[in-house]
């Protein structure tokens, strides 16, 4: 096995229903915080984190996301002749950023059934694994990164976590873990996990994310782990079954993760991505303190 993770699988063939009518033809991985796709994000991450291959798991709708990823010879064309460099450059560099290839999810049989379809794109050599939705803004280290090297250094899989405290811990998968001695309470050996305990059962505060540093075994884990509820495959019951036979990390990643796959965190993501930017960001900061926000709040002007 090759112990260079340089290769990135993004599950992408859900169907965005919490976004219709927006995604009854736009992927939700489409959609643009700023002025880019949800999934770029999460490419350029990748790609800031030494991988050179992106394997984007897709559904039937989702051609988009492949064009988007590939030259387009008549924009680029119009761009040249009309004297926008910059924009060509901007449209050049979407496509060349990474070596991106797709395969099929023929059926949404759910996270671990997404991740065994990259099984031949991924072969024998450990891989990253980052949920599109999931933005996670990192200014010092990708958090993908983040996750290598602690792969680097105990080469065994690792999870992205971050901590919730209260009764939102229900709607995460959460590690029972203890700490790993030198890593400053942010690394944790995990001896077990549960998918959105009760409050009251949930056995830490340490919330999975989505991204993750996974060794091949885990296909194998996949492919024998029995389907669960509505019919699908657990990724959670498959890295449960890899406990038995590997270490598994899980690390509490540094910076701001933001739920894009939620309307609400969609929007907080577009407002503080846009904050950011040094071409958008005094003004757009000028606008928000303008605000009147109850005003705002009731559609008066």
């Amino acid at each position: 096995m090759s112990m260079k993770v340089r290769k990135a699988v993004f599950p992408a063939a859900g169907m965005g229903t919490r976004f219709l009518p927006a995604t009854k033809v736009m992927p939700k991985e489409m959609l643009p915080v700023v002025d880019k796709p949800i999934i770029q994000y999460g490419v350029e991450e990748a790609i800031a984190s030494g991988c050179d291959e992106i394997i984007i798991v897709t559904g039937r709708g989702k051609v988009l996301m492949e064009d988007h990823f590939d030259i387009s010879f008549e924009l680029e064309h119009s761009l040249a002749k009309r004297n926008k460099p910059m924009l060509l450059e901007t449209a050049q560099l979407v496509a060349r950023m990474a070596h991106v290839s797709t395969v099929r999810q023929k059926e949404p049989l759910g996270l671990g059934h997404a991740v065994l379809m990259a099984q031949r794109l991924v072969g024998d050599e450990p891989f990253g694994v980052i949920l599109p939705d999931d933005l996670v803004d990192s200014p010092e280290t990708p958090c993908l990164r983040q996750l290598i090297d602690i792969f680097d250094e105990k080469h065994a899989s690792v999870i992205a976590m971050q901590i919730v405290e209260g009764k939102a811990i229900s709607a995460y998968g959460v590690l029972d873990a203890k700490p790993v001695p030198g890593f400053n309470g942010r690394l944790y050996e995990v001896s077990d996990m549960v998918e959105k305990p009760k409050f009251e059962d949930a056995p830490s505060n340490l919330a999975i994310i989505g991204r993750y540093v996974l060794t091949p075994r885990i296909f194998e884990m996949i492919e024998t782990t029995a389907p669960g509820a509505g019919g699908e495959l657990q990724l959670t019951d498959a890295l449960r079954k890899l406990l038995k036979h590997e270490k598994i990390y899980g690390l509490v990643i540094e910076g701001k993760r933001h739920d894009a796959g939620d309307k609400l965190g969609f929007l907080k993501a577009t407002v503080e991505y846009a904050l950011q930017r040094e071409d958008l960001g005094p003004a757009f900061k000028e606008y928000l303190l303008s605000l009147d926000i109850e005003k705002a709040s009731q559609g008066v002007v």
